[in-house]
């Protein structure tokens, strides 16, 4: 599970943030909105490890993210947080396959090809296993980054405006993919986004004033 107790980041006297105390259970959604300018990215950045905070603690399991640093804080993002981005940013060169296979090397020093078929195959996209990125849909992109997320059996699954270029359509089956993914990897997931549309997807919900 995730959860985060007095978590306050500055950039500046001008922006700085305080955010609430989150709570997200194994197989459980958390969707956090809010209007630009509200710390949405940046609370994104502190639970992903990519951001220090500069008061607060936050728990994946029982480990304080934010009392790690260096080559630990590296290992333990790879190995326990996937991140789906609103940009895929795959490697261009490399099959959606392999893009699969490098990401759970990197984490866990494995390249796992079986796994990463599974994946494919549990989200529709396995004949697509020797396309190149730019060669899938924007949806197909969405599922992929979904699948890659997931290599490594995070605890927890953070999406960046997952849904935001999509239409109403896609934007539901996306949402639906990350709710069902991850109950299905007992991880937890928070979604950060200003799409109103995630709003009756999600049973919890937070807004960032």
């Amino acid at each position: 599970m995730l959860r985060t107790h007095h978590l306050r980041f500055a950039y500046n006297i001008e922006a700085s943030f305080q955010f609430p105390d989150l709570s997200c259970e194994t197989g459980q959604g958390l969707l956090i909105t809010g209007q630009s300018g509200k710390g949405k990215t940046t609370l994104l950045h502190l639970l992903a490890g990519l951001l220090a905070p500069h008061e607060g603690e936050i728990w994946i399991d029982d480990v304080n993210l934010a009392a790690l640093r260096g080559r630990a804080l590296d290992r333990f993002r790879g190995q326990r947080i996937g991140l789906v981005f609103q940009q895929p940013h795959f490697i261009a060169s490399i099959s959606l396959l392999e893009n699969l296979v490098a990401a759970g090397w990197l984490g866990t020093g494995k390249k796992d090809r079986v796994k990463a078929r599974q994946l494919l195959e549990r989200l529709d996209i396995d004949s697509y296993a020797h396309r190149k990125p730019h060669q899938l849909s924007v949806g197909q992109q969405q599922r992929a980054a979904i699948a890659r997320a997931l290599m490594n059996d995070p605890a927890v699954l953070l999406a960046d405006e997952p849904t935001s270029s999509l239409d109403d359509e896609n934007a539901r089956i996306v949402a639906d993919l990350l709710l069902q993914q991850a109950w299905q990897a007992s991880a937890s997931l928070i979604v950060v986004s200003h799409d109103q549309r995630l709003k009756d997807l999600f049973s919890q919900s937070i807004s960032l004033s």
